[in-house]
């Protein structure tokens, strides 16, 4: 028996929703009080930043390969 997996087609850029998941993240820190729960999601918000900007870093004319 084969099981098939569902597909799903993305309409938007990796970078785009990754953007918009550090966006939540962030707003739903901002209605947190201060503490470890706040941090976590304060902390995956810049990863989720940092994961929408890697493209841009690595198109960058200004990388070069190593020599």
């Amino acid at each position: 028996m084969t099981v098939t997996r569902s597909r799903v087609k993305q309409t938007r850029s990796l970078e785009d929703r990754m953007a918009d998941q550090a966006t939540k993240l962030k707003d739903q820190a901002d209605h947190l009080p201060a503490g470890a729960e706040r941090e976590a999601l304060l902390k995956r918000a810049r990863i989720a930043e940092t994961g929408a900007h890697l493209s841009d870093w690595l198109q960058s004319p200004g990388l070069r390969p190593p020599e």
